[in-house]
């Protein structure tokens, strides 16, 4: 099972964690002074590094994906919406049959190396990182200096080149009106705090990304230390946020069951819908309200509900309309299937 169909460690607020490590090729100008020579000289190399770098990672051109392939990526918050509607032609990944690793080429920078899993598992996920990003340095030369460290495209990512970042669900943060209040804090602390997607991106589904603002002049270590620090302290406000919902025990269950309610009778549901539905059921299973439920097919909920993963799912382009109703049956199928 793929890891974003998976439950981590916290991950009733947690849904999943991402370490990203910005490097550049030594001699070769940053992506935006890049010529298309440039361009297919640093595909060409990291075409050659895939085959020694190990870890099932396969070499995929982008120009080898649809459109629909590119979305069930971005949906699956393996790549960025940015990366997915590239015309480079020397665009490519580097990516495994369980997506928990996926290096991009060509995007920002020369090479982003990500690993991902679902919960909070910033240190793990550092630490395979590192080992991933040691032997690539043993095949391909990065760009370095002695004071500033890696250097990068973006002045922001100068140093160790690291970016942790959590998605978390904070629903009843939301519910009681606190949600400003706590991100506000923490903002203070050295984090940014982002959409579903990144930089840009609208928050959907009470779901919100946190991650590291500074690179330059601080560990690895200490910058995971310090978002998961910062993570951890949203949790418990979050949870807190919940056990008071909690003590209006019936409020909280007609609210969830009503859009479970809804959830599980339309025979259409859009796509902005599903998200705020979602969100209510998913912290009703949490909080053991809902029990039809588990965290196993609220999950395949979230994903395959998504519009490319929907397509994919039904096998067919499907017009806004035909969309939404095919998302109404998926749902039915998902909940009414055998664990």
């Amino acid at each position: 099972m793929n890891w974003y169909l998976q439950s981590g460690r916290d991950s009733d607020v947690v849904l999943s964690s991402r370490v990203r490590l910005a490097r550049n090729i030594k001699g070769i100008p940053f992506t935006t002074r890049c010529t298309e020579k440039d361009f297919k000289k640093i595909f060409e190399l990291m075409k050659d590094a895939s085959y020694a770098l190990g870890y099932g990672l396969k070499f995929v051109p982008l120009n080898d994906l649809d459109k629909i392939e590119r979305d069930l990526l971005v949906e699956k918050h393996i790549i960025s919406p940015e990366f997915a509607k590239t015309r480079n032609k020397y665009a490519a990944i580097l990516i495994n049959d369980e997506e928990n690793i996926c290096i991009t080429v060509n995007e920002e920078d020369h090479i982003s190396l990500q690993v991902f899993a679902s919960g909070l598992e910033l240190s793990n996920l550092m630490n395979l990182a590192i080992e991933i990003d040691q032997k690539l340095e043993g095949l391909v030369p990065y760009s370095y200096h002695k004071k500033y460290g890696y250097l990068t495209a973006c002045p922001t990512n100068v140093g160790t080149g690291l970016k942790a970042s959590v998605l978390l669900h904070l629903k009843a943060l939301d519910m009681t009106n606190n949600i400003r209040k706590v991100l506000n804090i923490v903002s203070n602390l050295g984090v940014n705090i982002r959409g579903l997607y990144g930089e840009g991106s609208n928050i959907e589904g009470d779901i919100y990304q946190i991650s590291n603002n500074q690179t330059l002049g601080i560990t690895e270590k200490d910058i995971i230390k310090n978002v998961e620090l910062i993570t951890k302290k949203i949790i418990d406000k979050e949870r807190v946020a919940r056990k008071f919902l909690a003590n209006k025990n019936l409020d909280l269950e007609d609210r969830v069951y009503r859009d479970f309610g809804i959830l599980t009778n339309a025979r259409k549901i859009s796509k902005d819908e599903i998200s705020d539905l979602l969100s209510s059921v998913k912290l009703g299973c949490d909080l053991g309200i809902i029990k039809e439920l588990n965290d196993k097919k609220v999950a395949e909920l979230i994903l395959y509900t998504k519009s490319a993963n929907l397509q994919k799912r039904v096998g067919k382009n499907l017009s806004l309309y035909e969309e939404q109703i095919e998302r109404a049956n998926t749902v039915k199928q998902i909940i009414n299937e055998d664990d």
